[in-house]
């Protein structure tokens, strides 16, 4: 099916995200035909070098009538979830919020996919953050892990999953589930360790201030996946996934976030120290996290293509350009 795009429309939820933005240059690189849904209030950024190959759509995800409405228009063959509150320690903050975007939105989603009488795949995108607290705390995850969450950000996921199941069994909606790993790069939020890191160092890097990072937990060890990757896990997902199954995406290796940290530091023109900020500490941590890839791997050909340090560079690389613009800026007056 590569390369088939032009046959149908792809309907991505969340499109200007961090990884919507990445699948949407996936999907256009193998000849599909995108509209994208935006939230009414979210900016593009992301995705303004692509913005003249898309249709771009403002939809409130909770609005199940408007939902229904965008659907019904489109007409998509393919749907692509990834619209979500995705902050774990956020998620805490505003519990009823997350639950409303995350778990009713979909629910709005499967319900106006079901509602079209013919799709080829709905993807909904999961969370290893399902997984929770499991025991040896060194064990090696798969898709048949039972489901832990402790955090709100999780448990709305965990039911969303719940919800994608129920549609599909009972009323045939094809939909798969990604339960995505850890995945960074380019344009990734700073509320996530890899861009918190490359960000404060960038911003050192371009300042006299005291050369200090500000960091939480280093011991955890986490399945790090560059994006790109993840993204093009997505794309067969579309075409290659079963649906009413669910996939594991991630390297099935770990790394210390010391070790990122580590070598973020190697990378950057000046000399760095390290400071351990207590509000960046997680009550609850999971020690490690690691993930079999190899249903992904045997069904959809899935594999890593990119090394940690070129996902590092190329992380840093952009917040050193993020930083160096917004420097440009206020020095010009403009900002």
């Amino acid at each position: 099916m590569t390369g088939q795009g032009s046959s149908g429309t792809v309907l991505i939820t969340g499109i200007a995200g961090f990884a919507g933005s990445h699948l949407a240059e996936e999907l256009l690189n193998t000849g599909y035909r995108l509209v994208g849904a935006i939230h009414p209030k979210e900016p593009v950024a992301n995705i303004a070098h692509i913005k003249s190959q898309l249709e771009l759509v403002r939809l409130d995800i909770t609005n199940s009538a408007r939902v229904e409405a965008v659907v019904r228009k489109v007409k998509p063959r393919y749907i692509c979830h990834l619209a979500a509150l995705a902050s774990v320690w956020r998620s805490f903050e505003d519990t009823q919020k997350v639950f409303r975007v995350n778990f009713d939105g979909t629910v709005n989603l499967l319900e106006a996919a079901y509602g079209l009488g013919r799709l080829d795949k709905f993807l909904y995108v999961s969370s290893a953050e399902c997984y929770g607290m499991f025991s040896p705390k060194n064990k090696t995850l798969t898709e048949d892990q039972p489901l832990n969450p402790i955090s709100p950000y999780a448990l709305s996921k965990a039911v969303a999953e719940q919800a994608c199941c129920y549609y599909h069994n009972r009323n045939g909606l094809p939909v798969t589930i990604s339960r995505s790993f850890p995945h960074t790069g380019p344009r990734q939020s700073t509320d996530f360790v890899v861009p918190s890191f490359a960000r404060q160092i960038a911003e050192l890097e371009n300042s006299r201030r005291k050369p200090v990072i500000r960091v939480g937990n280093l011991s955890t060890r986490r399945d790090f996946s560059d994006v790109r990757d993840i993204v093009r896990g997505y794309r067969l997902l579309l075409e290659r996934g079963k649906p009413g199954r669910v996939y594991q995406l991630c390297s099935g290796r770990t790394v210390a976030i010391q070790t990122i940290l580590d070598n973020l530091i190697k990378m950057s023109s000046r000399k760095l120290t390290v400071e351990v900020d207590r509000s960046r500490l997680r009550k609850a941590d999971i020690p490690v996290q690691r993930g079999s890839n190899r249903r992904a791997v045997q069904e959809l050909g899935y594999a890593s293509r990119y090394s940690l340090k070129e996902t590092l560079r190329d992380t840093l690389d952009y917040f050193r350009d993020q930083v160096h613009f917004h420097a440009g800026r206020t020095i010009s007056g403009v900002k």
